[in-house]
């Protein structure tokens, strides 16, 4: 049938057509599975509704170059394999190349006709003739880009590429919010394993004091392997890692079994705290206490690594005070920690401390000698201390 004049093929979308599909892309940001294919799948398929196109295809960067990562539309395998495939760089040979290298919406109005296109093979296999590419522009830099293809010869009105240039925007925006919502869940799993109630208050607005910096008295254990020099020069690299995994695991969970904090692990050292976030009642009792089963357990350890030829040793260093504590970092690798001058004297302590040996300071000694076993050892000199410092080992 006949179209009158001046009658477009296709009734042209609406502003509020964005707007609906933008609210479309926000809910599949904002599902529980925060799956980027997922929201990838839906930019592609209202970009194909909203320009009225037949078929579309979306491409991502993966290195020097660019690849289709989500299609919509009824397609062949072959042309599917091929776009697939292909890696794109920016050219004047194909749609994706041109729009790769003008950073703007560019359309190709029948590719048999165009004199510089070259991407025959991919043509035959998609029978499309008319073509539009729009960039996924954050700023100057190119995130991503979405082609969208007609089987007929029927050019992307002024309104379809102004309103596909918008939904790109917003497109962009969307993917960096789902980025950063990935960067917070990542970083609360790993948070959650050895800091759970840190992690907590990433998302708590009641957390949000207690991040930017609070003071709480603390006791602070480092726990640094021994030995661990030599052991690295002569071991295989993957026979390092799987011992740094072995007692990094040990040690952190009888730490987060305990109700304590792991702040950080540093190759063969580890540093902890309790009573903050979570309270304890008898933190320095709890504290030394953990140090000893990490102690045994460690002991238990080094026997199999013994076995291997390994000879390594565990020294643990624990001081109470108050310290300032809160969220350090940068976006992306947030940790929470804490600073203060019981923190350098547990670190130095335990510098001090010898294979098996549990050194504690003088204050921390006085709270928990009723309850556990300890000696005094010779005054030691520690790095940052102009005075030689009184510690104690646990027995």
């Amino acid at each position: 049938m006949a179209e009158e004049e001046g009658t477009p093929k296709q009734a042209e979308a609406a502003p509020q057509d964005v707007l609906a599909a933008l609210g479309e892309v926000i809910r599949a940001v904002s599902s529980g599975g925060f799956e980027l294919d997922e929201v990838l799948g839906t930019i592609i398929r209202h970009a194909v509704e909203l320009s009225r196109a037949d078929f579309g295809n979306i491409l991502r960067p993966q290195g020097d170059y660019y690849q289709m990562v989500a299609y919509h539309g009824q397609v062949s395998d072959a042309y599917i394999d091929l776009v697939t495939r292909f890696k794109y760089v920016p050219d004047r040979g194909s749609m994706i190349g041109r729009t790769l290298l003008e950073k703007r919406p560019v359309q190709i109005v029948d590719v048999l006709a165009d004199p510089e296109y070259t991407a025959w093979e991919i043509q035959k296999a998609g029978q499309y003739r008319t073509l539009l590419g729009v960039p996924m522009l954050r700023g100057d830099e190119m995130i991503g880009l979405f082609v969208v293809s007609r089987y007929e010869v029927e050019p992307f009105s002024e309104q379809q590429i102004s309103l596909l240039s918008t939904f790109a925007d917003q497109a962009v925006l969307a993917i960096d919010s789902l980025r950063l919502i990935q960067t917070i869940q990542n970083q609360r799993a790993e948070l959650a394993r050895y800091a759970p109630e840190a992690a907590e208050l990433i998302s708590s607005e009641s957390g949000a004091e207690m991040l930017a910096g609070h003071r709480r008295e603390i006791t602070t254990m480092f726990a640094d392997l021994r030995g661990f020099t030599s052991f690295a020069e002569s071991a295989e690299p993957e026979e390092v890692l799987g011992v740094l995994r072995e007692y990094h695991a040990a040690v952190g969970e009888i730490v987060v079994r305990n109700g304590g904090t792991v702040e950080h692990f540093a190759g063969d050292g580890l540093m902890c705290f309790f009573n903050d976030p979570r309270r304890l009642d008898d933190h320095k009792r709890i504290a030394v206490q953990s140090a000893i089963e990490i102690r045994d357990e460690f002991a238990a350890l080094a026997a199999g690594w013994s076995k291997r030829g390994y000879e390594l040793g565990v020294g643990i260093g624990l001081a109470v005070g108050f310290a300032t504590l809160g969220r350090i970092g940068f976006e992306g690798r947030f940790d929470y920690g804490a600073v203060g001058n019981v923190v350098i004297l547990a670190s130095r302590l335990s510098d001090a401390a010898a294979p098996g040996e549990i050194l504690l300071s003088q204050r921390l000694n006085a709270a928990v000698e009723s309850t556990i076993a300890t000696e005094a050892v010779p005054e030691k000199a520690l790095k940052g201390f102009s005075k030689p410092v009184q510690a104690f080992r646990v027995a």
